[in-house]
């Protein structure tokens, strides 16, 4: 418990003493001045702060809120000689407040844990010594050294030693990874074995763990539909049954009297109003369900995301790096009019040399590991295309058959199943290079898995079509479209986006490096291998903090358990109170009655929100 917490348990428990001593003590009497001011003792004890902030509510403007219904229902049951059950109220009430302070605080657990990933310094070479900095203060291309056991702060490129990283704290996973020198390295990582040099290739403000922290401390703030029809109901629900409650209290003793009987009425009436259990409770079940992901590695950027995933029917996959592992080998190698293989691996490579595309870093490993660009000029690359370039004063066009169409080269096509990558040198073919992909380990387990839960997938893919369709057969995949430029995915988004049934959401998983149209056109973007991915954080709508595809089924789940839960609260609190509320104005449920549909009720409800954070780690495990 916190400090404050443990102050409210010290006055509840002082109050429930002192009304528990009032209750069977023989000097008290049964009524008068002397009776009331004993039991201000206890009221005070237990509800100062409720009429506090009650009065301050009044004074700012914000009448009509929880602290003013417990107030005035509280203290009209002492102005109506009900001393007794005007504390209970009280003290039930800061009960059930306490209750919640303390959901909330094990639901925060969790994401209080990922802003542990936070560094505190970073050890900065100046002059072949070390001084400790604030990793704010640490430029880019300063050298920062990170000993066995401190937390990485802030992304750079190894230089010097190796090491393995722990990577749970942004990817929920235990498995560690090895670095080495020439190795990118992030910020959040724990370093567990060797001493590391790293050259810092970002400020501290748009480094993977600031962006990180951003992001979720500010998940919060984007609401979802049934939390915003909450807050929209409070707004009207509230001031609705204070007037209805002034109403019993007037109209019924004109006609009848007994004044006394239908103002206590009116009073219970107030407190069984209370809207806590929705209000508390609504908040609380997204808050554990954006907990519960953010535990497994799944960044939700707010809470009406979380909604929306719950109704998603249709998911749109990027093939490369998404469902494969985006890490290409050249496998073989088809020369063509005379040319040497080594010769056309090495030309096509110099030619790719400038792209970061996965299949020019291929190329480039293939053909050594380095080439020297000086070699290279005129340098043009044609988005789904390919490139074209200068090689020692050649011409040369390296990419897929489109290209060698767009350019009217006579080439000879490769039926083998890869990528591959046509190369023509002085205008004339001179061969083609085939290149491999292996799916993820996860991806079968992902498609079944949101095959299970009743989800349709589509893969999209710039990929020749005997590549994707023999990805889509093998794992099973619905629908698939391959041979697409990046604004051919746009289109056929947009095409599935119009057909898709109401009420419903669809989602795009990509790399969201190349993808962030896409992922930004889709009613949801979820960005996968987002481990500093600059574009995947800006563009999705969810990051998977690791390369795990399986992570959609996942979060999946939990976005449908929290959205159980909203229901069953929303449906239990309501109904409750409607019963209550019905026998509370006819006099049949009385403030016993009032105490459990107002503080039973937020309780009860409470617990059910806490579920939502369980079924995030049951989910996970």
């Amino acid at each position: 418990m916190t400090k404050k917490q443990k102050k409210v348990l010290f006055r509840i428990l002082a109050s429930a003493i002192t009304l528990i001593g009032l209750h069977f003590a023989p000097f008290v009497p049964e009524r008068g001045p002397v009776r009331l001011a004993l039991y201000l003792i206890p009221y005070l004890i237990i509800g100062y702060d409720i009429l506090k902030k009650a009065v301050m509510g009044i004074l700012h403007g914000e009448v009509f809120d929880e602290n003013f219904l417990m107030a005035i229902a509280t203290v009209g049951a002492m102005v109506l000689g009900e001393y007794g059950e005007g504390v209970e109220v009280m003290l039930f009430y800061q009960v059930g407040e306490l209750f919640q302070s303390y959901a909330v605080g094990k639901s925060r657990k969790s994401i209080t844990a990922l802003m542990d990933i936070r560094p505190d310094y970073a050890n900065l070479e100046q002059d072949g010594q070390l001084i400790q900095a604030d990793p704010d203060d640490v430029a880019v291309g300063d050298i920062i050294v990170i000993r066995p056991g401190e937390r990485v702060p802030l992304d750079g490129l190894v230089i010097e030693g190796s090491s393995t990283l722990n990577t749970s704290a942004l990817t929920g996973e235990s498995l560690p990874r090895e670095t080495k020198p020439g190795d990118d390295i992030i910020s959040g990582c724990v370093n567990i074995t060797g001493l590391l040099r790293v050259q810092v290739t970002k400020p501290f403000g748009e480094s993977t763990v600031s962006k990180i922290l951003d992001l979720v401390e500010n998940s919060s703030l984007k609401k979802a539909r049934a939390e915003n029809f909450i807050t929209r109901f409070a707004h009207y629900y509230t001031p609705a049954v204070c007037i209805c409650a002034a109403l019993l209290a007037i109209l019924p003793p004109l006609f009848v009297g007994e004044w006394s009987v239908w103002t206590g009425r009116a009073l219970t009436f107030l407190v069984i109003s209370c809207p806590c259990a929705l209000v508390i409770s609504i908040p609380l079940s997204f808050f554990g369900g954006i907990g519960g992901a953010s535990r497994a590695g799944i960044l939700v950027k707010g809470g009406n995301y979380l909604e929306a995933l719950a109704s998603t029917r249709t998911i749109v996959f990027d093939k490369t790096g998404t469902l494969t592992q985006g890490v290409f080998a050249v496998s073989e190698i088809y020369p063509a009019n005379g040319m040497d293989e080594t010769a056309l691996l090495t030309t096509t490579a110099l030619a790719e040399s400038y792209s970061s595309h996965p299949i020019s870093k291929s190329l480039l490993e293939a053909a050594g590991g380095s080439v020297d660009q000086n070699r290279v000029c005129d340098v043009k690359e044609i988005a789904g295309h390919g490139v074209t370039a200068r090689v020692d004063g050649r011409p040369v066009a390296a990419g897929n058959a489109r290209l060698m169409e767009q350019l009217q080269i006579d080439y000879v096509p490769c039926e083998h199943p890869g990528t591959v990558v046509y190369t023509a040198i002085d205008g004339q073919f001179a061969g083609s290079i085939l290149i491999s992909d292996r799916l993820k380990d996860t991806s079968a387990q992902a498609i079944a898995g949101l095959r299970s839960q009743g989800v349709r997938t589509v893969m999209l893919t710039g990929d020749a079509a005997p590549v994707a369709d023999t990805v889509a057969r093998t794992l099973g995949i619905d629908e698939v479209h391959s041979e697409l430029l990046p604004a051919d995915k746009v289109n056929q988004v947009e095409r599935l986006l119009s057909q898709k049934k109401p009420r419903t959401t669809l989602a795009f998983a990509g790399d969201g490096i190349n993808d962030a149209p896409v992922l930004s056109r889709a009613d949801i973007g979820i960005a996968m291998g987002a481990m500093g991915s600059d574009a995947a954080i800006e563009a999705a709508d969810i990051v998977l903090m690791d390369d795990d595809p399986a992570k959609i089924a996942l979060a999946m789940r939990i976005s449908r358990k929290c959205l159980r839960i909203v229901n069953e609260n929303i449906v239990f609190a309501l109904g409750v109170k409607a019963v209550c509320l019905i026998l509370g104005a006819k006099g049949i449920a009385g403030m016993q009655a009032a105490i459990f549909a107002d503080v039973g009720v937020m309780v009860l409800a409470v617990l059910n929100a806490t579920r939502a954070l369980q079924a995030g780690k049951q989910s996970h495990s």
